[in-house]
């Protein structure tokens, strides 16, 4: 027993443990409108996109490395869209091609002259270690201003996610609504960057998102089911990294892949036929009005 408690008695582990948590029930929070706007790949391609950012402001600026970070996420989320909504490329295309420019560029960065900052593994895999209070308090931020929006918009994210033609038609900003999404997205993507690392962080958007959509056909539960599955990867992920003594973002995605199977198993072909016309879909769309 004194075995199974002994990981809360550190510091670093109670604040990774909390940073976990909340990591995962912010990534499957955004993570459901991502899943269902067939978006999925999206979360990589902007995961790989701030990395870019993220070694850019190593080498200038390392304390402020999450800002430069961020503004680069950003501006590479508008700029997918802008090249996908005004050209002929489509959607993965751009995607492919600003997202993995933007991570060469910041490998050939880390190659070229090293960093100040956290340390390249950290940055792809995640960490407990290092984890400052700041972090936290920028997480909960993010957190925070993600459920606000969510809140706030949750009519007008409903119809622009099943139907954004008729969304635009109804007077609904959609335009609007997808540049705040990808913002949020970003800001998420960057906020979690810590403890799920760069390249698994996609996985996270997507797992707790794809878990809830087989267990339910209502919006309203898969929302509130895709969070408490993310919380749960989050927090059992990192109880298990400190044992495994592997990354934390690494036993995060397993812990998640082992739930899938799981539902899979459980859910059978009911799960995965599942259609994307959930029960919420139907229910007052018309009332949804622009703000």
């Amino acid at each position: 027993m004194t075995t199974l408690i002994e990981p809360f008695s550190y510091f670093f582990f109670q604040k990774g443990l909390i940073v976990a948590g909340i990591s995962g029930a912010l990534l499957g929070m955004i993570g459901v409108f991502i899943v269902l706007r067939g978006m999925s790949y999206i979360g990589h391609g902007l995961s790989h996109s701030i990395f870019g950012g993220f070694a850019a402001m190593q080498l200038f600026a390392a304390k402020f490395y999450a800002i430069g970070a961020g503004l680069w996420g950003i501006a590479s989320a508008l700029a997918i869209t802008t090249v996908t909504k005004r050209s002929r490329v489509g959607a993965d295309a751009a995607i492919g091609v600003i997202s993995i420019a933007s991570f060469a560029f910041g490998v050939a960065l880390f190659a070229k002259f090293g960093t100040s900052g956290p340390s390249f593994e950290n940055a792809l895999f995640g960490s407990i270690l290092g984890i400052t209070t700041g972090q936290i308090i920028g997480l909960l931020g993010v957190t925070t201003a993600t459920a606000f929006f969510i809140f706030l918009r949750y009519r007008a994210l409903l119809f622009t996610t099943f139907d954004p033609e008729v969304a635009e038609v109804s007077g609904v900003k959609v335009a609007r609504i997808e540049a705040a999404l990808m913002i949020v997205l970003s800001l998420a993507i960057l906020a979690t960057l810590t403890v799920i690392g760069v390249t698994l962080v996609a996985a996270m958007l997507v797992i707790p998102a794809v878990i809830a959509r087989m267990l339910t056909n209502s919006f309203g539960r898969m929302l509130a089911y895709s969070t408490a599955v993310g919380t749960f990867c989050g927090l059992t992920g990192m109880y298990l990294s400190y044992f495994a003594d592997i990354p934390s973002g690494i036993t995060i995605v397993l812990v998640g892949a082992f739930l899938f199977t799981l539902a899979l198993a459980v859910t059978g072909r009911r799960g995965l036929s599942r259609s994307a016309g959930l029960d919420s879909h139907h229910e007052n769309l018309g009332s949804v009005k622009p703000r």
